[in-house]
């Protein structure tokens, strides 16, 4: 899988209607940074509003999934999520003039193929990915909807879809890995049942429907025309040709695989659970799902993901140090009783891992506090600020003739006490791409996977030093 994050070369812009409300839309999808994920912005209001592509935004399941954030709301998000999942852009922002993105052909056929004419950048920092240690299931007794996640070293799908139907029957589609997406699942159309459709045009809930951009279903043998023209006369298409070949589809164009409507249901997965805001490792395993199911899953997956995060990194401290305290001695110019690293983890080209093993010897202990010693908070930052002076050295040839000066230090907060027998775990992490020797970083650190400090900090790397 990508190991590094990748954004669009080039802006794309995309026309259709929305399916519910009908509307004329414009669409533009725009690169973004590293780590700006996916974002909506409104441009047909004056305050051009943004909406994160977040799964605590979502508002509403029904026929599609909503999101909404300070009153303003972004419809049908899945589609285009679920292209640029299958692309694999990380980051990009969605301009769109309405409040609906559009139907176009009830795929994400023509999405993908508006981003691969595009093309795709990779960027600097590295893909985080969702990874699970365990299975995670969840159920819906009441829906019948059954999900299950694996662990698993690719992103996989498989779906099984069962509506009692004597059309669909059982049916079931799979994607072994993110790669097939592009040609196994994004053409894959939007479903309904006939008996459904009457329904939905009298009540103006499908105004941008078209026999061209979703899969009509009919579960019954005879239909006369007289239904048919009454149908075609409520989407608004008298002229439209409507031929019925028994019990099947109601379309003038084929299915394009046999199990097409399951296929759409995986497709739909993606872009829902794009709303996690992290590319995933894992097997997902899906029984009746609709977009209520895929969103309350994503939900549970989201609530793992922030208890992993509050964790920390998961060092082996047994595991031989990228630095020990030899290496770093000849990287900062602290010493004893000021030098607060003891040794380092891991470097990558974003992030940082470091080591401080608080004990009772601290020279800070005789004052603070006695009979109730407590590793001082400003401490803390200058240990954190020291691990992030050894990631800007690494940056440099000859980092011996260097050093790291911190301009600034913001949002610092200490979250619990520090004491003697404590090991804590600093990663600090880019805030963006080094310029001119600026480095911005985001700090915390851990003692036994909870926070007990954090900071913002940014700090100059400065040749101060020769080989003279």
């Amino acid at each position: 899988m990508i190991e590094k994050q990748r954004t669009l070369k080039n802006s794309v812009k995309l026309k259709g209607v929305g399916l519910h409300t009908g509307k004329e839309v414009e669409l533009e999808i725009e690169p973004a940074n590293e780590n700006f994920g996916y974002k909506f912005q409104r441009t047909d209001l004056e305050e051009q509003p943004i909406i994160e592509a977040d799964i605590d935004l979502v508002v509403s399941t029904e026929r599609g999934t909503t999101l909404e954030k300070k009153g303003t709301r972004i419809y049908t998000t899945e589609h285009l999520l679920a292209a640029l999942v299958g692309c694999q852009i990380d980051n990009a922002l969605i301009k769109l003039n309405a409040p609906e993105l559009p139907i176009m052909n009830g795929s994400s056929e023509m999405f993908v193929k508006a981003i691969e004419s595009a093309g795709a950048v990779e960027q600097n920092a590295e893909r985080e990915y969702f990874e699970l240690d365990e299975n995670i299931p969840w159920e819906d007794e009441e829906k019948g909807i059954e999900f299950l996640a694996i662990p698993d070293t690719n992103y996989r799908l498989t779906v099984m879809v069962d509506y009692q139907s004597p059309v669909l029957g059982t049916q079931h589609a799979s994607m072994y890995h993110i790669g097939e997406f592009i040609s196994e699942i994004s053409k894959c159309r939007t479903f309904v049942f006939l008996r459904e459709l009457e329904y939905l045009a009298k009540n103006n809930l499908i105004k941008g429907g078209d026999l061209n951009n979703a899969i009509v279903l009919v579960e019954r043998e005879k239909i006369d025309q007289q239904e048919l023209d009454s149908l075609a006369k409520l989407l608004g298409k008298e002229n439209l040709k409507v031929t019925v070949d028994g019990i099947g589809v109601l379309n003038s164009t084929k299915l394009k695989f046999e199990n097409e409507p399951a296929r759409h249901k995986l497709l739909d997965i993606v872009g829902d659970l794009a709303l996690l805001g992290k590319p995933i490792k894992a097997h997902i395993l899906a029984a009746r799902p609709g977009h209520y199911g895929n969103v309350e899953f994503t939900k549970i997956l989201r609530g793992i993901l922030k208890k992993q995060k509050s964790k920390g990194p998961q060092i082996d401290l047994t595991k031989p140090p990228l630095y020990n305290i030899q290496d770093i001695e000849s990287m900062l110019p602290h010493r004893f009783p000021f030098l607060m690293v003891d040794k380092v983890m891991e470097i990558t080209e974003n992030a940082i891992i470091g080591i401080k093993n608080i004990t009772m010897n601290e020279p800070i202990f005789t004052g603070h506090f006695p009979g109730n010693p407590v590793f001082p908070g400003v401490l803390q930052v200058e240990a954190m600020a020291q691990v992030g002076g050894i990631f800007a050295l690494s940056q440099v040839e000859e980092p011996h003739l260097y050093s790291t000066y911190f301009m600034k230090i913001d949002n610092v907060r200490f979250k619990q006490k520090v004491t003697p027998g404590d090991t804590i775990i600093f990663e600090l992490k880019l805030m963006s791409p080094i310029r001119r020797g600026l480095v911005q970083m985001e700090g915390k650190g851990y003692v036994n996977g909870q926070i007990v400090s954090e900071a913002e900090m940014l700090a100059q790397i400065v040749k101060d030093k020769s080989n003279d």
